[in-house]
């Protein structure tokens, strides 16, 4: 009974030695076993924190948060489109009120997205700050000292030899440093540990994450993003009055806008003229002349797809293109009341265009009466001739101008808002033609439509100018955001496929005056590249240390330090 007694005992301060030599091999937190009963309110608190701020409720939140932003993708926002909200009200009767219960028509700014979105915050900074301490602690301090029984460790090796102990642990010593680990000499033992990076690697991947929100939420926040089309020789100036659609973030202020303002020389696109790709631009670029704030100096430069004018924290990104065809309008005595570049609408991808002229002041009929004109018009940059109705080439080959043309009261002075790429016809009268129908003309470049009765003229100029549409944007917390996913794709490549590992070197003098070397390994999980490893070391360093060969051997043969699995590990 005594003895099994005894064997019990020295096999626990084993288990416990090799506890402590692998001990810290990470900075994750040891699980605690809880007893509930025992717990009062601040025990619950600590109980809750624990689990907050656990790896596992980081992940599952981190899982969360990508399910919870999928509704953003997937259903009209209103803060992305409120038009297309509204659209989706009327054609869903019965699910709107439901995703209004839920927040689905502002995802990103629900209670419950923000309440995921603050607890992976609050859990990952609660599992870095004391993993990051403890990791300092480690690297201030020193890899622990040998287990009595290097031979219970997954990888092992021994051999004899005459060398003195003091000149193999020396050896050990200068061989383990520069193989880069960290080592000291402690007692009868060498110590040394590496793989450090794979814990600064993990804990970068997690600061990284942190990184990654609050840029998202400073961009979310502070964000803005506007539109604008101008016409060849127009220009813009960086003001939210000037936008023909502008979003921003909650906390945006006007001043945030970043002073600046453009003038848009030249349009140029050049497209493929045959073969499988005929229509498909070649280049697409605008030339324009921009400056710095109020009184800064004109620079020319190139905006193309992909390739944005940066301006401080503003890039400003070519988006679209489409044709602008000069119109004049004069009255019946022949006055010029319109004359200008009338943007219209891409409805394809050879730029067949639609839009609206619109005259509102100055213009008189025959008789004398003021009135307000609306002509539709409809462009085609190739037109094919014929009963076609569609542009057949981008470019400008052969282009017609449709005009259809009605007079009355346009309706803005009701002040009601409306499009200027659309006419409200409820208070206006078509113009007719000698048939009684509706009038209506094909126009070349320099061509004139003569109105009925006197009433005026509507010429369409030779110059038919392009218009380019920009769209400005500013997030203050992008840069952040391409720094975080880089340095998270770095940390988890580096936690993932560098492993932390510890080798002892033991030298002591035998009981035959022989000095016995004992070599041990010990990684983070089971991998064959520390037995490897140990292998390789010991292989170096039995060659400054020779072997003996024991007392019942061939005095000629010395067999090479062969490394073996622990006791009861598998092979």
């Amino acid at each position: 009974m005594s003895k099994a007694t005894t064997d019990n005992s020295t096999n626990s301060a084993e288990d416990q030695d090799l506890g402590a030599a692998g001990s810290q091999l990470s900075t994750a937190p040891q699980e605690e076993a809880v007893s509930f009963p025992s717990l009062g309110v601040i025990g619950w608190v600590r109980w809750f924190w624990r689990q907050l701020t656990s790896m596992r409720v980081a992940l599952l939140l981190l899982l969360l948060l990508s399910l919870g932003a999928i509704p953003g993708s997937l259903i009209p926002q209103t803060g992305a489109d409120i038009n297309k909200v509204a659209d989706f009200r009327k054609s869903h009767t019965t699910l709107a009120p439901v995703y209004d219960k839920l927040g689905l028509f502002h995802v990103y700014s629900s209670v419950w997205f923000s309440a995921i979105y603050i607890l992976l915050f609050v859990s990952l900074i609660g599992c870095i700050v004391p993993r990051t301490w403890q990791f300092v602690g480690q690297l201030r301090g020193r890899p622990p000292a040998a287990p009595k029984r290097l031979s219970r460790l997954p990888a092992y090796t021994t051999w004899r030899t005459e060398a003195d102990p003091e000149q193999v642990r020396e050896a050990a010593l200068a061989l383990l440093k520069k193989r880069r680990f960290r080592a000291h000499a402690t007692g009868d033992a060498v110590a040394a540990e590496k793989g450090y990076v794979r814990e600064l690697g993990n804990l970068a991947f997690h600061i990284a994450l942190i990184v990654l929100l609050v840029a998202f939420a400073s961009g979310q926040l502070f964000k803005s993003d506007g539109t604008k089309l101008v016409v060849e020789g127009a220009g813009f100036s960086n003001s939210i009055l000037l936008y023909d659609d502008f979003k921003s973030g909650s906390l945006f202020k006007s001043d945030d806008l970043v002073p600046f303002s453009f003038d848009l020389k030249d349009f140029q696109g050049t497209y493929e003229m045959s073969g499988p790709n005929k229509g498909t631009p070649r280049t697409f670029q605008a030339k324009i002349d921009y400056s710095k704030g109020a009184y800064g100096k004109a620079q020319p430069t190139t905006i193309k797809v992909n390739q944005p004018l940066k301006i401080d924290d503003a890039k400003v990104y070519l988006v679209s293109h489409g044709y602008a065809p000069v119109i004049t309008v004069r009255d019946g005595k022949g006055n010029v009341v319109y004359k200008d570049a009338v943007p219209l609408l891409p409805l394809d991808g050879n730029v067949s265009s639609q839009g609206v002229i619109k005259v509102m002041d100055g213009y008189k009929n025959a008789k004398g009466v003021s009135e307000q004109l609306g002509v539709k018009a409809f462009f085609l940059p190739t037109y094919g001739g014929g009963t076609s109705v569609l542009s057949q080439f981008p470019a400008l080959l052969n282009p017609v101008l449709n005009l259809e043309p009605y007079h009355g009261d346009l309706g803005v002075d009701a002040g009601i808002p409306q499009s200027v790429y659309q006419l409200d016809k409820t208070h206006m009268k078509a113009y007719k033609d000698a048939k009684g129908a509706q009038l209506r003309d094909n126009l070349k470049p320099g061509q004139t439509m003569q109105l009925p009765n006197g009433a005026g003229s509507i010429t369409f100029e030779k110059d038919v100018k392009e218009w380019a549409g920009f769209e400005i944007v500013q997030e203050p917390g992008s840069g952040w955001a391409l720094g975080g996913a880089f340095a998270a794709i770095f940390g988890l490549a580096a936690s993932l496929f560098i492993q932390r590992r510890r080798v002892w070197v033991r030298a002591v003098r035998g009981a035959d005056g022989v000095t016995v070397v004992e070599m041990a390994g010990l990684g983070r999980s089971e991998s064959a590249k520390v037995p490897e490893e140990l292998g390789d070391l010991a292989g170096i360093l039995y060659d400054q240390a020779p072997g003996a060969p024991d007392p019942d051997d061939d005095p000629s043969e010395s067999p090479d330090p062969q490394v073996v699995p622990a006791e009861g590990a598998e092979q």
